[in-house]
């Protein structure tokens, strides 16, 4: 197919707060959700899809239906930038394994051959439009005009390069350890009404979640409350091996995000305060229903994650590390 009958596709690479777009390079793929209610088919309502925000579900129909292989992807970042190119090199798939990534349900997918840009391209104006949605086709002739020069300009390898292997898919938790049946049910039984505004109003404080679910589930996890400090020198919460509340006695510290808001994003700002502790100490990040922890002995490398209202079997390994010895 000629270069100039090709459509060309913008993806978003997901909101700063949350962002997947590495999962789209390394996996050599393109999602798009809510994938929850299963995949997508001719026969189903676009209001299948409406997400928990309540946007249309017409953007995973022509996702699955109407981009085609060879059309041009590019991976939006905001409402003027691109990070990389790609060719669909897939019809419509459903993967399962793309379920909770960063906590979105991403389960609609495209294979995809991408070209990483080598430092994000931002056009001169905002040409994805002011409020750009998560999929759409581009008609602007800046933007196309660019696709075109960058597929037909060397080097042109990635084109043909063989597509990444897509990781397995992991299998759900067995059995929920006893202690935790009633906060993970709590989680599952409050998580959806949380996002309805019309029926939940305002989105719950970073407070709120710490009260009704850190500090509940720190519990369960069976650390007394005299060892749980919230907003001790100015850690949300952290948690110790004994008293005095020092922080050579502190095991670790817990950063609370607001629902939603991408408790990965949260890591910095908790380096600085276990930086100030003087002592390395592991890091956890939650929006009270998801749990991502960092090991301060090893560079804070990601160690282990849980996500109460869809359990993994590796959810385990973070149950065991937060639990009291």
């Amino acid at each position: 197919m000629s270069n100039s009958l090709r459509a060309i596709w913008q993806l978003a690479g997901g909101p700063a707060s949350r962002p997947y777009s590495d999962v789209f390079l390394r996996h050599g793929v393109g999602l798009i959700g809510p994938g929850d209610p299963g995949p997508w088919s001719p026969e189903r309502s676009d209001d299948d899809f409406i997400d928990e925000q309540g946007a249309t579900g017409s953007f995973v129909r022509r996702f699955a239906s109407e981009m085609q292989v060879g059309d041009f992807v590019l991976l939006r970042k905001g409402i003027a930038a691109i990070t990389a190119v790609g060719i669909v090199a897939s019809d419509y798939q459903y993967l399962n394994q793309f379920d909770d990534v960063n906590g979105w349900d991403l389960q609609h997918a495209r294979r995809v051959r991408w070209c990483r840009l080598p430092e994000e391209y931002i056009f001169g104006t905002q040409v994805f439009g002011a409020n750009p949605t998560r999929c759409s086709r581009i008609w602007n002739e800046e933007v196309k005009a660019y696709a075109d020069r960058f597929v037909n300009s060397p080097p042109i390898h990635w084109q043909e390069a063989p597509l990444p292997a897509l990781p397995a898919e992991e299998p759900d938790l067995d059995e929920v350890p006893p202690a935790l049946e009633e906060i993970v049910a709590k989680a599952q039984d409050l998580a959806r009404l949380f996002w309805d505004r019309q029926s939940f109003g305002d989105h719950p404080t970073e407070d709120e979640l710490v009260a009704h679910f850190v500090v509940p589930f720190l519990r369960k996890l069976g650390w007394p409350p005299e060892w749980i400090s919230v907003k001790w020198r100015r850690i949300d919460v952290a948690v110790f091996t004994s008293l005095p509340r020092t922080q050579q006695n502190c095991r670790f510290v817990i950063e609370a995000k607001r629902l939603g808001a991408g408790v990965e994003g949260a890591l910095k700002q908790a380096m600085g305060y276990v930086e100030s502790l003087g002592v390395p100490r592991d890091i956890v990040v939650t929006d009270g229903i998801r749990y991502r922890m960092y090991s301060g002995e090893n560079g804070f490398a990601p160690t282990a994650y849980a996500n109460l209202i869809r359990l993994k079997r590796s959810a385990k390994d973070l149950f065991d590390r937060m639990k009291k010895p």
